[in-house]
């Protein structure tokens, strides 16, 4: 699986037979610019700009917005229900975590997660090898509820979204925050947008820092 972060909480997946997932794309007014990108899939976490920017999908993708089990050229997305603060809905509505078995792993996008997964969700879950979980807050969970949603899934390795970088257009907590709290795991930031994960390359305890995608400099 090549795994590409392409800002906010949008990233492309690949796998080794060239099926492409892209998710929770969003929209050029966040200071992102993502695609457009030929696709087989996009999901949504929500239906907020910042998440829903299916204009970035080229081709005639498959649109997946819903929970359940949906199959995508023998790669499996599982959407399970969430929601997107503590009030079950009440502020912000619903979210859906995508589960993505692709390549021997399960990779999960909790989208746009403001709480903590109760004991039934996390079962739905199920084992987790790459976690890309929200870590500004604001509009989702923060740093430390981040960490202790990891504690919860336990995944072999954490990459951290939708936090303040130069790009974006509106506040959210910074990654220093984040990895501040971090103790026993091993840091990689990486230099680079992507990432190639395999089963055999996990490792444990790992968290992943990538580059967001920045735009072509103009000639």
């Amino acid at each position: 699986m090549i795994l590409k972060w392409l800002g906010h909480s949008c990233f492309l997946l690949t796998s080794e037979a060239g099926v492409r997932i892209l998710m929770d794309p969003c929209a050029p007014s966040t200071g992102y610019t993502v695609g457009p990108v030929a696709v087989d899939a996009v999901t949504a976490s929500h239906g907020h700009y910042d998440h829903n920017y299916f204009e970035a999908a080229l081709g005639n993708p498959v649109r997946i917005t819903e929970p359940g089990l949906h199959e995508v050229k023998g790669v499996r997305v599982t959407g399970i229900p969430t929601w997107h603060d503590k009030e079950c809905g009440a502020k912000r509505g619903r979210n859906i975590m995508f589960l993505v078995e692709m390549d021997g792993l399960r990779l999960l996008h909790a989208g746009d997660l403001g709480h903590l997964p109760d004991a039934a969700t996390l079962a739905a879950v199920g084992q987790v090898d790459v976690l890309l979980a929200p870590i500004g807050g604001v509009f989702t969970i923060d740093a430390k509820e981040a960490l202790q949603l990891a504690q919860l899934v336990n995944p072999k390795v954490f990459v951290p979204m939708h936090y303040k970088t130069e790009q974006l257009s509106f506040e959210l907590g910074e990654l220093a925050s984040f990895l501040n709290l971090l103790k026993g795991c091993a840091i990689h930031r990486m230099r680079q947008s992507e990432a190639t994960l395999t089963p055999d390359s996990l490792g444990s305890d790992r968290v992943l820092v990538l580059e967001y995608e920045k735009p072509a400099a103009a000639c």
